[in-house]
């Protein structure tokens, strides 16, 4: 092998073995974790794998047919896995989970149907002439109604003005190079075996340099970015959180200020307002508003049952409420009844 082919080799090579890390890393190590996460540590995977086969046949035509259709297999799930890391990614995901499972049960019965009744070793003409086409199809289809769905809703990507630009050029880049390898590996017979291969290590690495170069890693590979980058804060430290905030609200009743807010309040505990945020949303899983209406509900709720000559209205502002429709609203949806019939309610 000259100069030339060693590092034509090399450079493939290396691009399908850091193609497995990257795939391993999105798999398993990437936080916070997200379903596209999975589908794109899949897809990266079984792109390495269909390059690795690629990148050993075409330096040794002797591969033995086991490795050459593990490589065929795995390229039977790419485009599956692209169209559910798109579908994922854009969060496109009405009832995923039924959908994902009879997917994937279907092209796992085709293709063992394919791989194991029809072996390579005993049908390499058919596989030459025709089940490596038909492998090709199957992936060409699933990029164009891939692309059919960020066409769809790019209008979702535009809209979203955090990471916008940094996810929309992470999120293209994946689409786009999957298209460009798959084309490759298409018209492969016209170009060469090993245009697919050097094709998968150029949109690879550039996807590494974006992943190694970016700031704010979140807003590259979230549509949405996680509000809280912070660790969950542990039950022993989160029960203590809570009965400082407990005994905050309740003994000085800051519920009835209707201008209160999470940062006076996380002032007054010492805390960061994002730490409170995250202790309400996390732990005690409930917003800040529904949190302050809760104890504004009960303060409400005491006033009817006192059976002081106050109305209503007069009640919800007392209570904190910067609105009569504010207190009417709240009070439903805590107790699932209005002001007025709770008070015939305790009367009866």
């Amino acid at each position: 092998m000259d100069i030339q082919s060693q590092l034509l080799f090399f450079f493939s090579a290396l691009g399908a073995f850091n193609g497995i890390i990257v795939g391993l890393f999105f798999l398993f190590y990437v936080k916070p974790s997200h379903k596209s996460h999975v589908f794109l540590g899949l897809l990266l995977l079984a792109l390495s794998i269909r390059i690795g086969k690629s990148v050993f046949f075409y330096f040794n035509s002797d591969l033995a047919d086991v490795y050459i259709q593990i490589g065929l297999f795995a390229c039977w799930f790419i485009g599956p896995l692209l169209y559910f890391y798109v579908k994922t990614a854009l969060e496109v995901i009405d009832s995923l989970n039924k959908k994902l499972k009879l997917h994937f049960v279907i092209l796992t019965l085709i293709a063992l149907i394919l791989f194991l009744v029809f072996p390579r070793s005993i049908y390499e003409e058919a596989w030459v002439t025709v089940f490596i086409y038909f492998i090709y199809t199957q992936w060409a289809i699933y990029v164009i109604v891939s692309g059919q769905i960020i066409y769809k809703n790019y209008k979702k990507i535009k809209q979203v003005k955090k990471g916008a630009t940094t996810f929309r050029l992470w999120f293209l880049s994946i689409y786009i190079g999957n298209t460009i390898i798959c084309l490759a590996f298409i018209t492969g017979n016209y170009t060469s075996y090993i245009v697919g291969a050097l094709s998968f290590s150029f949109v690879f690495y550039l996807l590494v340099l974006l992943l190694l170069f970016t700031k704010k890693r979140n807003e590259l590979i979230f549509l949405n970015p996680p509000r809280y980058r912070e660790k969950r804060i542990d039950e022993d430290k989160a029960e203590l959180l809570i009965s400082d905030l407990e005994k905050l609200i309740t003994e000085n009743e800051l519920y009835k200020n209707s201008d209160i807010t999470l940062s006076k309040i996380a002032k007054r505990l010492n805390i960061l307002p994002n730490k409170l945020s995250l202790l309400l949303n996390d732990n005690m899983k409930i917003s800040f508003s529904d949190y302050l209406n809760g104890k504004r509900i009960e303060a409400a709720k005491k006033m009817i049952q006192s059976k002081l000559n106050y109305s209503f209205e007069a009640i919800g502002y007392d209570c904190g409420f910067s609105s009569k429709s504010a207190f009417y609203v709240a009070f439903k949806k805590h107790t699932g009844t209005t002001p007025l019939k709770y008070s015939k309610s305790i009367s009866d």
